[in-house]
């Protein structure tokens, strides 16, 4: 039973795309790097003020290093009992205050541009134009839905993680708001590989090249071989990568290196490769009896795998935007969110349910004026058909 016309669905995102971008503007306008706590807290002061009007109940989950995380809940009177609909996000991004300066918030040539339009403010603004959408509706019933936006995600989600966690186990689904770029752009994610990060260190000892060579034991000599080991790690064929991405050490071209460093990415498509890849980090020995090698770090996203419960919400959401005109594809894809975190607690999680463009954290950074409204459209016409399967 669908409780909504499609066209007249549609014709209501077009309305609301007004208020959408002035939120987006209002959003971008605000610079809120993930490491200003007083920055990121002014972008939630605004979100908090629109989820309100919105009639949501606000929850600030108050933080000491990165800002606060804003909770809110909708459409509570009306559908107690039924799991709510988590709509997940952040409001921190990569650029520094002042990069409006350099990339001011502009429309033009049928994008929106600036800092952490695509990546993702415009994300959070489709949420509450959908929320918007939702309450107009002469719908009955709704679900609740319950929106969250992070703080810290930009570095790791350390201190959102476990708020994000509590709250998703109380949902019936997770959508990730995060863009839709990549090799299919506008594609749903139903897939995400997990992330891992080591700090390979290794001490030496340090001698004059010329006079005391012999004496020496090179740290770097001992980490380039290490990051040789290191390379033949990565499986494509399973779906793992692993990238020595900075390599540092030494202090002079006449000393023999006493310190060494290097820092290692890490992508893993399946859990259960997890602990293989770990048990390789772990083995590490050094060949010189001299140096003395460090192995810190570990997986930070467990993979998002592509589950049975993630591949029906895709299947519906594919459905529901050939009622609204267009077509919506599936893809996978090698960066991380929160949805990792959510899809490993066996939450059916569809990812990528924000904005479609290009050039996130790159200066470039824009998205597509024409999906906006399709696409907040297509989110509601989300929240509306689960009301419908509810237990």
């Amino acid at each position: 039973m669908t409780f909504f016309s499609f066209s007249e669905l549609a014709a209501a995102a077009v309305s609301h795309e007004v208020n959408l971008m002035e939120t987006l503007r209002q959003l971008v306008e605000i610079e809120s790097p993930s490491d200003d706590k007083a920055a990121v807290d002014r972008c939630v002061d605004l979100a908090a003020k629109i989820a309100e009007k919105l009639g949501g109940k606000i929850r600030r989950h108050r933080q000491k290093a990165f800002g606060d995380i804003l909770e809110a809940r909708f459409f509570t009177a009306g559908a107690r009992g039924r799991k709510p609909i988590l709509l997940l996000g952040h409001l921190d991004t990569v650029w520094p205050i002042g990069t409006l300066e350099k990339m001011p918030f502009r429309v033009a040539e049928g994008r929106v541009w600036g800092p952490g339009t695509l990546d993702m403010k415009a994300g959070a603004a489709m949420a509450f134009a959908a929320i918007a959408l939702v309450r107009d509706l002469p719908a009955q019933l709704r679900r609740p839905v319950t929106l969250l936006l992070v703080s810290d995600e930009e570095v790791g989600s350390t201190a959102s993680r476990a708020i994000t966690e509590k709250i998703a186990k109380e949902c019936e689904a997770v959508y990730v708001l995060e863009p839709a770029q990549g090799l299919a752009p506008g594609a749903y994610k139903t897939a995400r590989k997990g992330i891992g990060h080591y700090r390979i260190h290794v001490r030496g000892v340090a001698a004059h090249s010329g006079v005391d060579f012999g004496n020496g034991h090179s740290a770097i000599h001992e980490l380039a071989y290490q990051t040789g080991i290191i390379a033949g790690f990565t499986e494509l064929q399973r779906g793992i990568t692993v990238n020595v991405g900075t390599f540092a050490g030494g202090s002079r071209s006449n000393v023999v290196a006493a310190e060494a460093v290097a820092e290692v990415d890490v992508r893993i498509a399946k859990r259960s490769d997890v602990a293989r890849v770990e048990r390789k980090f772990r083995r590490l020995r050094a060949r010189d009896r001299g140096c003395v090698l460090t192995v810190e770090g570990g997986l930070n996203r467990p993979p998002m795998e592509r589950t049975r419960g993630t591949v029906a919400l895709y299947r519906q959401a594919r459905t529901l935007a050939g009622k609204l005109g267009f077509s919506l594809q599936e893809a996978a894809t090698g960066g991380g969110s929160d949805g990792n975190f959510t899809s490993a607690l066996g939450i059916p999680t569809l990812d990528g349910m924000g904005a479609v463009g290009e050039g996130a954290h790159a200066p470039h950074e824009s998205l597509l004026v024409k999906d906006l409204a399709p696409r907040t459209a297509l989110l509601a016409a989300m929240l509306l058909e689960l009301h419908d399967k509810a237990r």
